[in-house]
């Protein structure tokens, strides 16, 4: 596996020209030893030796062959390389001597060629000069074109006269053009001139395909020749004006001439011009109406005409029908606007937003069977702008609010005249006084929002609101009108004649009212009165019910006033009077459904209280003795109880009558031992917490009984004890107004007691 010193100095010179062999064969040197000692390390493994020996041998000489095969056809590949770079040297050689030729050649005929620019130009003068002579005919025959295309127009034969009009354009077109490439810009005026009878022919085409245009809708139902015949002139043009932008180098004067575009417009001012300009007389009052069917009706047939005509006659890209739709829907939003200019009344009004809103989308318009599917108007603007329609309802609400006000002013008219007449008033089928009035009002607010239901919800809630303000200021000046018959009636106590019945027709009239104004609400789910109504109702309620008690007051007065006396005390006929009176109002009262019924008994039984309390308070009655206090009691509990027992039969319950403080204030005067006062008057005080210390101090001088002691200590005990009102508490005393005492006189060297 060694080498021998001869072969170690033999591989020195090649180790300095190749250091990398060396290295490989130091690695290669290494692998080796590495191996051998793995395999020969037992002494029994050397008999192999000679085994390992020769396949080493045999694999060395193998790669050997391999290698210098290898090697072999590299070096026959450089020499077929070598060769065919030396033959392409001479093959560039030999170019460079032709090129060297050729140069010297053309540079001998440099002379030559001047020559021939001069035969180029003049062929080019020669070409020109044979297309002008091919033209002439043309160019001398274009007067002759221009009077047959006149009277092919006149003929109406506009295909034949727009060929020849193309022709004679095509023509000045192409001289314009080589004028205009050779900068003889000069010469294009000379060539204007000689055409200038294109012009003419060309508005002369125009107005006649624009009259067509714009007599496109009669055309199509009648003979469509002429419309479609325009229609295919346009399209041409619109090629050509196409092609030249395209080219963009020359553009002929009047190009491009677009009349598509032009077509576009004729036909839209045609729409709009014929029927949205109506005079002002068709568009405010009776006649829009009349106005607006005749629109419906008008759109809908040309639209259908469009649809099923027109369509037919045009390419599909003019998307005819849309384009006819939108020129409809805004013309017609721009009319609405118009006559909305104007000083319409509430029924113009309410015609305009239904037929805007309503009419405008339902099939007996632009949904109508015909139209389907092919015109939609849901995909263009509103018809009217919600500012626009907001606008148009609250100017609707303005109107009818001044014609609600009107009519209700009206019915409160004749209202204050009917509480005057020499009747009574009337009743309804169970014996209620009534009047006309709630049902004239709530009809007629009724109707305004069920009106405004038809247009939008909006609209409704709109009308709604107003009718509840009017309402309101009507129920206002009801009272103020009751007021006045009220004053009138105070003057002379005849007239009204029927003064109570027409006010319990009030209040039964407002009790209508109030039942009503529920159902007046758009939602059925929501009922309620608002708070600011509800008080004008309850006001009204009130003022009814007191100009009633004043009434009662006033029969009532003569005999309060002979209370207390002594002829009273001794058992006179007084309070059965006073029953008498009562009795006759609560027959009246009766003619009153039942809730005003039982607040008119609850008021006049608490009226009655309080004025007997009042009598028997401000004209004091001082006890001589205890047989006058026992008599005094007596005649108290007599009367109390002769008066609660007319309001329990007339259907007024003890919890709610107030006479149960004159039955508490004759117990005070019942009271025998002076001393438990205190007790009994904190007891009374909490039971009527209005009371005050002069209405005590009254009562205590009517027993005739109290020293000062008592009287102080009782005082003393209500000072202690201060009562709030609690709430639902109806006052009694604190309406009482008691006679101040007179102060004992006082010298000034002593002091008061």
């Amino acid at each position: 596996m060694g080498m021998s010193a001869g072969d170690e100095r033999a591989a020195s010179p090649r180790d300095e020209e190749w250091p990398e062999a060396e290295k490989a064969e130091k690695l290669a040197r290494g692998a080796a030893l590495k191996w051998a000692s793995g395999v020969f390390y037992r002494p029994e493994k050397l008999e192999g030796l000679g085994h390992y020996r020769r396949r080493e041998t045999q694999r060395n000489n193998s790669i050997q062959s391999r290698l210098k095969s290898t090697v072999q056809s590299y070096l026959e590949g450089v020499s077929a390389g070598l060769e065919q770079l030396r033959s392409a040297a001479q093959e560039v050689q030999g170019v460079c001597q032709d090129l060297g030729a050729a140069r010297w050649a053309l540079l001998d005929s440099a002379d030559h060629f001047q020559g021939l620019q001069q035969m180029r130009k003049l062929m080019e003068e020669h070409v020109q000069l044979a297309s002008v002579v091919q033209v002439l005919p043309q160019i001398f025959s274009v007067h002759e074109v221009f009077s047959h295309i006149l009277q092919l127009l006149h003929g109406q034969h506009l295909l034949e006269a727009h060929v020849e009009l193309m022709m004679v354009e095509q023509l000045r077109d192409d001289i314009l053009s080589q004028l205009h490439l050779r900068g003889l810009s000069g010469a294009q005026a000379t060539v204007l001139s000689y055409f200038s009878g294109l012009q003419d022919l060309n508005e002369s085409l125009a107005k006649q395909l624009w009259d067509i245009v714009g007599s496109s809708l009669r055309l199509v139902r009648e003979d469509p020749v002429l419309f479609v015949t325009a229609v295919r002139i346009i399209e041409r043009e619109e090629k050509i004006d196409d092609t030249l932008l395209l080219e963009a180098t020359f553009l002929p004067p009047g190009r491009p001439k677009g009349w598509r575009q032009k077509f576009y417009q004729v036909l839209q001012d045609t729409i709009t011009g014929g029927r949205f300009r109506a005079p002002r007389l068709d568009a405010e009052g009776p006649g829009l109406a009349k106005h607006l069917a005749a629109l419906q009706k008008d759109i809908v047939c040309e639209l259908c005409v469009v649809k099923d005509l027109m369509v037919q006659c045009v390419p599909a890209h003019y998307n005819i029908l849309s384009v006819c739709t939108a020129t409809y829907h805004q013309a017609l939003s721009s009319h609405l606007q118009e006559i909305l200019r104007e000083d319409l009344d509430k029924q113009g009004l309410f015609l305009l937003l239904e037929w805007a809103l309503r009419v405008y989308h339902s099939p007996e318009m632009m949904g109508h069977p015909d139209l389907l599917p092919e015109v939609d108007v849901s995909a263009l603007d509103p018809l009217m702008s919600s500012e626009l329609v907001d606008q148009t309802e609250r100017r609707y609400v303005m109107k009818v609010k001044a014609s609600v006000f009107e009519w209700m002013q009206r019915t409160l008219d004749v209202e204050f005249k009917e509480w005057f007449r020499e009747e009574e008033p009337e009743t309804d089928h169970e014996g209620f006084f009534q009047s006309a009035l709630p049902a004239i009002v709530m009809q007629m607010l009724n109707e305004n929002i069920q009106v405004a239901s038809l247009i939008t919800d909006s609209l409704q809630q709109k009308i709604y609101n107003m009718a509840l303000e009017e309402l309101e200021a009507f129920l206002g000046r009801l009272r103020e009108a009751l007021v006045q018959c009220g004053k009138e009636h105070q003057q002379d106590r005849a007239v009204p004649k029927y003064y109570i019945s027409h006010l319990l027709a009030v209040l039964n009239n407002n009790l209508a009212l109030s039942n009503s104004v529920a159902s007046l609400h758009p939602d059925t789910a929501c009922r309620e009165v608002p708070g600011s109504l509800q008080a004008a109702l309850d006001r009204m309620q009130k003022k009814a019910t007191q100009l009633l008690l004043e009434e009662l007051l006033l029969d009532l007065q003569p005999l309060c006033l002979q209370l207390p006396s002594r002829k009273w005390l001794s058992g006179s006929q007084l309070v059965g009077s006073m029953c008498e009176v009562i009795d006759k109002y609560a027959k009246d009262f009766s003619r009153v459904r039942k809730p005003v019924f039982t607040l008119l008994l609850a008021e006049s039984e608490l009226l009655v209280a309080n004025q007997y309390l009042r009598a028997l308070l401000q004209r004091k009655m001082v006890c001589k003795s205890r047989e006058e206090r026992g008599q005094l009691c007596h005649r108290l509990l007599q009367d109390a109880t002769q008066l609660r027992e007319l309001f329990c039969g007339l259907g007024l319950d003890r919890g709610q009558q107030s006479l149960e403080a004159v039955f508490a204030l004759r117990e005070l005067i019942c009271l025998k031992d002076p001393a438990l006062l205190s007790l009994e008057v904190l007891g009374f005080v909490t039971k009527y917490p209005d009371v005050s210390d002069e209405h005590i101090s009254t009562l205590l001088d009517i027993r005739g009984d109290v020293s000062k002691e008592v009287r102080h200590v009782v005082l003393e005990m209500m000072a202690q004890h201060p009562q709030a009102l609690p709430e639902g508490y109806r006052p009694i005393f604190s309406t009482i107004l008691v006679p101040v005492p007179e102060l004992p006189f006082c010298l000034r060297k002593g002091k008061c007691a």
